[in-house]
């Protein structure tokens, strides 16, 4: 099945309206006030933070395609906060390295932003440089450093990164949990993990956390105007910091034994939301 987004003509934001609307009518909610992306480790806080109003086959709604990622569901849930606020859990996210463009890397923040929400929270699993960060560590992300050589914005639209990830909203995180660490999170392109010298590199340019998404997602978010929270779950340390090799069955098994503790985390800064 062709995706609307594969269309060069195509107005993605257009597209976002579209999907945000398939999602009110299937939901029967008008609003949403916060989206969350889940990644690895984190999926569980869904099922904690309220009650599922809805949840909706990703590939029932324009632009959204089944994740190819093992560990990563395919679906879009609604969920009513106590609060009385709705939140949208995005679980159908695509990486850049799936080769289908930058469009559809960053649909979920741009459906967001169109089905009214004001916050936005990226998290992922992601390798560790810092040492003191033992495998299943939640860091906070203070900046990126996007390394895919591609942006989500085109045309001559200049948005300014200057303060991507919200202070305020990583203070708010730190009432929860003072003991948060925070890092710069550095998006390679994959699907290959990093060599030691790319490591090494990303390190001596201001880095702490490498991954494989995330920061395309925050800059489209930024351009739609949501504020950002992002969360990076340090499921091992990077290559070269390791002392062995590194696989995919590694990330998901520390974010497996890390997922209740983290995932209860984010569940409580998202009351304070």
């Amino acid at each position: 099945m062709s995706n609307p987004l594969d269309d060069p003509k195509a107005d993605p934001f257009e597209i976002a309206s579209l999907a945000a609307q398939v999602i009110a009518e299937k939901s029967g909610i008008a609003k949403h006030d916060i989206a969350m992306t889940l990644g690895s480790g984190w999926a569980k806080s869904a099922d904690l933070i309220g009650e599922t109003i809805a949840t909706i086959d990703a590939a029932d709604v324009p632009g959204f395609t089944k994740s190819e990622v093992v560990g990563h569901i395919s679906t879009i849930r609604s969920i009513l906060l106590p609060s009385g606020k709705h939140a949208l859990v995005l679980g159908a996210r695509t990486h850049y390295y799936e080769g289908h463009g930058v469009r559809r890397v960053v649909h979920g923040s741009r459906t967001a932003a169109a089905a009214g929400c004001k916050i936005m929270i990226l998290t992922n699993g992601a390798g560790g440089i810092k040492t003191s960060w033992a495998p299943g560590t939640p860091v906070l992300i203070s900046d990126h450093i996007n390394f895919t050589s591609a942006s989500p914005i085109e045309g001559a639209n200049f948005v300014d990164l200057t303060d991507l990830y919200s202070l305020r909203l990583r203070d708010i995180a730190r009432t929860v949990d003072s003991s948060l660490d925070e890092g710069v999170y550095m998006q390679f392109r994959g699907p290959h993990y990093e060599t030691p010298a790319e490591v090494q590199m990303a390190k001596s340019m201001g880095a702490h956390i490498v991954g494989m998404s995330t920061a395309l997602e925050a800059i489209a978010a930024r351009q739609s105007g949501l504020e950002v929270l992002g969360l990076s779950l340090s499921t091992n340390l990077a290559a070269g910091i390791s002392a062995t090799p590194l696989s995919h069955k590694e990330v998901l098994e520390a974010g497996k034994e890390a997922e209740p503790r983290i995932s209860a985390l984010l569940a409580e800064i998202i009351t304070k939301l």
